[in-house]
This record gives structure tokens, sequence and C-alpha cells, in this order.
């Protein structure tokens, strides 16, 4: 990277101390990125810090970004000169997958303090207290192909969410053609048994009634670990020691989605009715293209048996459309797979070409426009087994946990149940954060779900 002699503002850190320093987090992409923003801002509240609305001028901000596509690539950088525009005279960090993986991009955009890559990342709160002056920006990047250990976050921490996440992988050994995310997170790695039912029974502690296990592989968790384990006995210890009211389970790969953990999530009350299975094509062929380790055979046989056991289960599903080579039966074979399954939801995003992965070279690029749509037709067929799911269960009563925020477009509370509906309710702010039962009532076009007090 070249040297840096941009004019950015370099206020001294022990100025801002003296009235009251503000910060923002601007967080981008997936799970995981939000559980590390959440532990980064609460090291900076213990630190004398104070977290702001993103309307406000701040003292300090950060931002949290993604590259796992172009689009996100693109929304990082938007993301980072709406920062530096609307706090001129903020210290700048930009952090997370894009820093890791293009630092030199995110260096052409002027008034940035800092670029820090993941390795890093949980030590932003020591840095800022630091007196470090120009040139800027200062990068502070390691090779995260070589980090074996895994950075353990603080514990209760849950940012705004009622159901805060807790990152229990990181980083990726699958090296799929299309994927950034293994340059970008490193290798696999997991935090140990223990310390993971330590932080869900602080989480329980702090007053939470559910947490939500997320990694960028969760399907690998404990490969690394030693003795080696995984994630059925991860599991299986959680529901032995109780810490918790609900866990949730975020994405797992079709072929670690094992018959042992449907049968755990079936019998156990602790677990969420709720399956997220990224898919991504329907088409063998595109699968082997793809190096998913998988074929449309095995994932319609893992969805027909949950189904069987826990027929109210939620079952979310990804899609990559348009990957090199997706003529348009591949594409049917993704869109008439899903169509005859009882897939809940669908996560439908368009093929995106990332420098470094061997798909970005790949003969039979299709063109954006039929990419467009084939994923406006996924999206329509997403639509419909929302709605259909959600209408199941109309007139029949559900358990929900109150969000601590009433929800913006209709004032209303609003709570999750376990098989991941969300219910719109009439009631008094002292239901938040408490499991109520409800009876729906009804579902609207735009998929709104409204209930009543059972």
């Amino acid at each position: 990277m070249k040297k840096q002699k941009k004019r950015v503002s370099s206020h001294p850190v022990s100025s801002i101390r003296n009235h009251f320093p503000k910060f923002t987090i601007t967080t981008l992409g997936c799970k995981v990125n939000q559980s590390e923003s959440d532990a980064i801002a609460h090291q900076l509240k213990d630190s004398g810090w104070y977290p702001i609305d993103p309307k406000e001028t701040a003292d300090l901000c950060i931002i949290n970004t993604c590259t796992v596509t172009q689009k996100a690539s693109m929304q990082s950088r938007q993301a980072v000169r709406q920062a530096i525009r609307s706090n001129p005279e903020a210290r700048i960090i930009v952090t997370g997958c894009y820093a890791q993986t293009e630092p030199d991009e995110i260096d052409k955009i002027n008034g940035i303090h800092h670029i820090i890559g993941h390795t890093d990342k949980l030590k932003i709160p020591d840095m800022v207290l630091s007196k470090e002056k120009g040139p800027y920006p200062h990068l502070i990047r390691q090779n995260i192909l070589s980090e074996q250990n895994f950075e353990q976050t603080c514990a209760a921490v849950s940012g705004n969410r009622t159901r805060p996440f807790l990152k229990i992988q990181d980083g990726c050994d699958s090296f799929c053609t299309y994927c950034i995310v293994p340059y970008a997170r490193g290798r696999s790695r997991s935090m140990c048994i223990e310390n993971v039912l330590e932080n869900i029974k602080q989480l329980k502690k702090a007053g939470y009634h559910e947490v939500v296990l997320t990694g960028v592989h969760l399907g690998a968790y404990g490969i690394d670990l030693s003795p080696k384990t995984g994630l059925t006995e991860l599991l299986n210890r959680i529901c032995e020691s109780n810490p918790i009211d609900r866990v949730r389970l975020s994405s797992i790969e079709p072929h670690e989605l094992t018959d042992d953990i449907i049968q755990l999530v079936a019998k156990a009350d602790i677990f969420c009715h709720h399956f997220h299975i990224p898919l991504q094509s329907g088409d063998d062929l595109i699968l082997k293209k793809m190096h998913r380790p998988y074929t449309r055979s095995l994932f319609k046989n893992q969805i027909i048996k949950i189904n069987e056991l826990l027929p109210d289960a939620a079952i979310g599903v990804d899609t990559l459309i348009g990957f090199p080579g997706e003529t348009e039966k591949a594409f049917e074979n993704t869109y008439s797979l899903i169509h005859e399954l009882p897939v809940t939801y669908l996560h439908v995003f368009p093929f995106s070409t990332r420098k470094g992965t061997p798909a970005n070279s790949y003969p039979r690029q299709v063109d954006s426009k039929t990419i467009k749509a084939r994923c406006k037709k996924m999206r329509g067929l997403g639509h419909i087994k929302k709605k259909n799911f959600y209408k199941k269960f109309t007139g029949k009563p559900i358990e929900i946990l109150i969000e601590d925020k009433r929800d913006r477009s209709t004032g209303l509370l609003k709570g999750i149940s376990s098989n991941y509906i969300p219910v719109h309710i009439n009631g008094d702010d002292s239901l938040k954060n408490t499991r109520v039962q409800v009876r729906i009532d009804r579902v609207k076009t735009d998929d709104q779900v409204f209930g009543v007090l059972y």
C-alpha cells in the first residue's frame, strides 16, 4: 500500500474525552459481523464512550464492512463516504471483510484514519485510546489464512437485540469456487464448549431468553479443537445444562445438518424449530462446479426429514442465481426443487464475480439481465412460500418472545416465535422481553402477521 499523505482530521483523543466522546458503528453483512460490532461497542462503552444515533455527529465512526458480493463492497464504500461526510471531525475506522481483502480500494477514499483487518478487529477499543498521529490511514492487517486462534468476544453482548447473537465459530475451510469468505475470514476456528456454555449462562443472567448461535461455517464447529468435537456434541451439552430458555441455530450446510441434529431439535424444547440451509443451486452439475459437497437428492431428503419430524418448523434456504454455466434448465432444476419442498422462505442472491476466486474466470458467464429475471422469479416463489407458511398458523396459539422495541411501521409490539414467525400484537411496554402466548389473527398481503394475546 502506498504511503498516505491525505488530509484528515487528527484532533487528539484527549480532547474527545473532555466532551464525552460519542461513537457510531455501521455494520454491513452477516450475523457474525453484527456480533463482532456488538462486542466492539460493549468494550467502547466500558471505556467511557457513548453510542449515539447515526443521525447525530460522532467523534468516532467505525464501519464494519462486507465483501461477499460486488454490491456489498459498493455499499461498504458508500457507508465509509457517508460517515466521513456526516462526521468531518471524527476519527474514521474501517474494518471487516472488505478491509481484510481490499485495503487498497479503501485507501482510495480520502478521510480514513485506520484500516483494520479481522485479526485486530477486537483491539479497536484499545487503538482509539492511543495517540497515534498521521500520516493516515494506518493499515493494520495480518495474513488471516495463518490465523489459528478463535477471537473470544465478551459475554452478555447483545447490541440492541432482544435475541443476541453469540459467535461460536469463525472462518471456513470449504473454498467454494465463487466465495471470497475464506480469504476474508481465514480457516475454521471454534470457541471451546465450556466457553460457549458460560457465555450462554451469562446472557441468561443478564436477562435474555434466547441466544442465536452463529458462525461463518457453523457446521464445522469443533473440528479444530483438541480433542476434536462437533456441533452435535455441543448441542447435546447445551441440552443437558439447559442454560437459557431458547437456542436458535443460524445457517448450517445441508450435508452437515445431520439426522442427529434434526432429532435433537425435535425432542428438546430448548431448541427453536427453525433451520436455515444454504442450498445455492438445485442442479447437480452446478453444485459440482461450485465445489459444494452434496447433491440435490441429499438436500431434498433432509428437508423431507425435517418436515416429518417437525411439521411446524421454519426452513429457510439460500439460493445463488446465475453461476457461470447456469442454463435455463439448471435454473429450473433449482426452482422446481424449491417449489416442491416445504420450504418456508428464501434468501436469493445474484452471482457476483469476486476477484481471487476460481469462478471469476469461469467461461459461460450469465448476463446480468438474465440473472435479474431469474432472481425476480425465485423471490416471487419465496414470497408465496412464506405467506403460505404463515397462513398455516392462522387461528392457532403460538408462543412469541416480545422484542424490546416496537415495530416502526405499526407502532405495535412485535415478537418472534420459535419457528421464526414475526407476530404484531397490541400491548403495553411491560410485555417487552417476555414470552407470551398469542393467537395469530391474520396475515396481510405484505406478509405482516397480526395476533392477539391468548
